[in-house]
């Protein structure tokens, strides 16, 4: 059903085209071009997007009849650099649109980090696109690539791209010939060329990149068909490709197994995979066997096999042909049946199920290993079954006779009414009570004796046994009989509904750390909560190691999670540089106390899990391993997310604090050369002057000196007072001040630049008295007071008003400027934020900020806007009784409405 829905998204989303090749010059753009050709003479629209020709003439001619979209261009470390419009694209919007070099890194400032996200952006606008790729570009192939050439492939793209395009072209040449097309300068200019011989493109590392890249179509075409056959319903297996399955068990038979799958797929050079299937059986196992078919599984994963645990409960044939007709498996191995024939005929032959259900699919039969000196010596059949607490016991079968003596004392108290055969039914009623309860022996022991107490009592010759009377005899055979199947039945439901239960904790379990996980938003307490959920679910001590920034796990001494030895840190370390597990129960370290586990993120091992057993550990049991992989699979995702968010917002905040810096530095450096370059000239000209100057003269200097000092003074104030509010450490001193000695105060200080100015203030005498720290509420005012001077024309106004409600002071303080352009009301209060209006050089940008900062800090509003007469108004508001007020709009008289200002 899932393929048949996937098929139908398929025929009506955009269609994605791959033109894929092994490295560079084997003809993938070209051969997208001539594809893009004989779709132009279809009568399709086609628009060349971004084509890289690489100044090869052969594909520029080709190039030839289409429409190319304009492309874009950014400026990029004193350069201009010209990307892919896919604004333009999108608009134009053509059927087909060609994007060459998917993996490609678009230049800073694009919409996207990568071109393969525009891709996938266009085709969720509708557009069927044409692209390219090379095989080393692919994300999951970066680390092989390095390794055989020696080159760290950096962009690339998301193996899962691969798997969206709706078809996949492989372009491929020889390797001779690549080097031949190298050498001759069709691929790149000679000097590259000779370069790229020498290192990426030596034969042996074109011949590997060529099986990976024809290796990798196969996959994507092998799996094109298996859902093509999911979609038609072909129930048949199409041996397109060869495909091995190996059915393993807790026999020691299923290593020669697996060893036997192993060398016939390295014959075949084709993919195999080793599957259990998983049944209610397994409740009964031993610890012994238990551990064996964890030892299988782990020997097919070494060998190279995809391990699958199916979960079956009726057929094991069947579930085994179902699995292996789903993955287009062609060879099934299976050991030699070793039961006798007789047994066979009662309990079935899985070989024969097999054979007679395997259709096309062939069945290989292997002569299995003889038993371990360890059966044999123990004296233990072939098989066995150690006692479990799922044995029935003395008690059960003193509980069958209870309720077969029940059952008969109801069959005397109706025997007068009822007939034989309602006594017979009577008896079954408690056949099926005790095998529902108590499991199959018991109910097999109840049948045999309910059969002989019918016979005894309710027979012909009552009180008595009747064994002569064949119709008796049948009888009692029969309850016996059926007595076996309601047992075998009851108790078949009894384990299912065991391994139903076995199951819901898993995914209980899965859901919980899920769940656990997801409340978490830092990495401590992501680490912590992971540990918790894997020791009350593995009933151990676990702990989760993280590697430094040079990805060493270094932990003191002190700091060791308990019950983990220092001398381990080795063992783990181990495992974060080849991601491999190691420790306890495994074959690599098998001496250390504990189990480690990588925990591998999507880009790289995030760090490593140790659990130290306590008792027996209940991870060996091949569910329960694979219930601990999840764990350590949704532990790491859930890590790598939290830790990629944290660096995400550390490389923010530092980017923040860059931006600010650097703004702040070249805003500070203007504002401090500008006075200090005032007052070096007039100080200078004063200590050259002999006497020329007049008395006016040298005052007028001295002014200057004085008025630049005291700006100089006031900036450098602004950036301390920056300063102590961005670290938070704003030291208030809150005390009962009148607003009239405030505001007093602010005037007294700006004396000497309000001389060409009247200050027009209106303050009732009944304004209370407001909690606030009357150096740092004088200082915004002297900030608002000295914008006010800057924005407003000469000679005009300064008006200040004041009012009071029950909640709060306000403190409204106006000019007759220009007023604030429509949308800066809030901006201005930003820091660095500069008006280009005003009369007077502006000044850093930084006052109103402290403004906001020091009212805020005080529980109080501000907020500016302009008056409907003209000129621009700011309004401080402080609480007075200690809480915060809402500025609300009544407070603000009709004609009072915003400020000029130099924020």
């Amino acid at each position: 059903m899932k393929a048949i829905q996937e098929d139908e998204a398929r025929k009506h989303r955009a269609k994605l085209k791959i033109f894929f090749g092994m490295a560079a010059g084997v003809g993938k753009t070209y051969a997208m071009l001539r594809e893009a050709h004989h779709c132009l003479a279809d009568g399709m629209d086609v628009v060349v997007g971004i084509a890289e020709t690489h100044g090869r003439s052969d594909t520029a001619r080709h190039l030839e009849g289409f429409e190319v979209l304009p492309r874009k261009t950014l400026p990029y470390r004193g350069t201009f650099q010209e990307e892919f419009d896919l604004d333009g694209a999108i608009a134009r919007k053509p059927q087909l649109i060609l994007v060459d070099e998917l993996a490609h890194t678009n230049v800073q400032g694009s919409r996207h980090q990568k071109r393969w996200q525009d891709v996938m952006e266009l085709l969720d606008a509708g557009i069927d696109v044409f692209t390219t790729v090379n095989v080393q570009h692919l994300e999951s192939y970066k680390d092989v690539v390095a390794q055989i050439t020696g080159v760290i492939v950096r962009e690339t793209i998301p193996d899962t791209l691969m798997q969206r395009a709706d078809e996949i072209e492989l372009v491929d040449i020889s390797p001779d010939e690549l080097i031949t097309r190298l050498k001759e300068g069709k691929v790149y200019v000679p000097d590259q060329a000779k370069h790229a011989i020498d290192r990426f493109f030596r034969k042996g590392n074109l011949m590997a990149l060529r099986e990976m890249s024809l290796r990798r179509t196969a996959e994507l075409v092998d799996a094109d068909m298996r859902r093509y056959m999911a979609s038609e319903h072909i129930q048949k297996t199409w041996a397109a490709g060869e495909r091995l399955m190996v059915c393993i068990d807790t026999k020691e038979s299923s290593a020669k197994l697996i060893r036997a799958a192993h060398r016939m797929a390295e014959g075949l050079r084709a993919p195999w995979m080793a599957v259990y299937v998983e049944t209610s059986r397994r409740l009964r196992y031993s610890e012994e066997r238990r551990e064996r078919l964890e030892e299988n599984l782990r020997l097919a994963e070494r060998l190279g096999a995809e391990t699958v645990v199916v979960q079956g409960d009726l057929k094991i044939a069947d579930d085994i042909i179902a699995l292996a007709t789903s993955r287009n498996v062609t060879r099934v191995l299976v050991g030699k049946p070793r039961k006798p024939l007789w047994v066979e005929i009662f309990t079935g032959s899985l070989l024969t199920d097999l054979i007679r259900r395997s259709g096309d699919i062939d069945i290989h039969v292997i002569t299995g290993e003889p038993e371990d000196d360890k059966e044999k010596k123990s004296g233990r059949k072939r098989g066995e079954i150690k006692r479990v607490p799922n044995t029935p016991t003395f008690l059960h079968f003193v509980y069958a006779t209870a309720v077969v003596a029940l059952f008969s004392g109801i069959g005397f108290l109706l025997a007068g009414r009822l007939q034989e055969t309602d006594m017979l039914m009577i008896y079954l009623l408690g056949i099926l009570v005790v095998a529902t309860r108590v499991g199959r022996w018991p109910s097999l022991y109840a049948s045999i004796v309910s059969a002989t107490a019918y016979n005894y009592l309710f027979t012909a010759g009552h009180n008595a046994f009747t064994l002569t009377d064949l119709k008796h005899i049948g009888t009692g055979v029969v309850m016996v009989l059926v007595g076996v199947i309601i047992g075998n039945l009851t108790e078949r439901i009894r384990r299912q509904a065991r391994l139903a239960r076995v199951r819901e904790q898993r995914t209980m379990a899965l859901f919980r750390l899920t769940a656990e996980l997801t409340r978490n938003a830092d990495s401590a307490s992501m680490v912590e909560s992971a540990v918790h959920s894997v020791e009350d679910q593995f009933q151990c001590r676990a702990a989760i190691l993280l590697p430094d920034a040079h990805g060493r796990i270094k932990i003191k001494s002190h700091e060791m999670p308990e019950g983990f030895p220092k001398d381990e840190l080795g063992v783990a370390q181990w495992v974060m540089d080849h991601q491999e597990a190691a420790g306890f129960g495994t074959d690599t370290l098998p001496g250390a106390k504990a189990l480690y586990l990588p925990l591998r993120g999507t880009q790289e091992t995030i760090g490593v899990m140790g659990l130290r057993p306590e008792g027996v550990p209940h991870w060996m049991e091949p569910d329960q391993r694979h219930l601990l992989e999840a764990f350590a699979n949704q532990a790491a995702l859930a890590l790598e997310r939290t830790v990629l968010a944290e660096k995400s917002t550390k490389a923010q905040l530092s980017m923040e604090r860059e931006q600010l810096r650097n703004t702040l530095l070249s805003a500070v450096s203007h504002d401090l050369r500008t006075p200090l370059g005032t007052i070096t000239g007039a100080a200078t000209t004063l200590l050259g002057d002999h006497g020329q100057l007049t008395p006016d003269a040298r005052t007028e200097l001295l002014e200057t000196i004085h008025e630049d000092a005291r700006q100089l003074q006031r900036l450098v104030a602004n950036l301390l007072e920056v300063t102590r509010l961005e670290s938070g450490v704003l030291d208030m001193h809150k005390e009962w001040v009148p607003a009239e000695e405030l505001v007093g105060s602010a005037l007294d200080r700006m004396r000497g630049q309000l001389t060409n100015r009247k200050v027009e203030i209106d303050l009732p005498s009944s304004l209370p008295l407001v909690p606030a720290d009357a150096v740092l509420m004088e200082q915004v005012l002297i900030n608002i007071l000295d914008n006010a001077i800057k924005y407003g024309p000469e000679q005009s106004p300064i008006e200040i008003k004041g009012w009071a409600t029950d909640r709060a002071l306000t403190l409204a303080i106006a000019d007759s400027g220009e007023g604030i352009p429509e949308g800066e009301e809030e901006r201005i209060f930003e820091k660095l934020v500069r008006l280009p209006q005003g009369q007077r050089r502006p000044g850093a940008g930084l006052g109103l900020a402290i403004c906001k900062g020091i009212v805020e800090a005080h529980g109080g509003w501000i907020r500016a806007g302009n008056r409907p007469n003209g000129g621009a108004q700011i309004l401080v508001s402080l609480p007075l009784e200690g809480q915060p007020p809402q500025p609300p709009a009544e407070e603000l008289p009709a004609d009072d409405a915003g400020a000029d200002v130099d924020a």
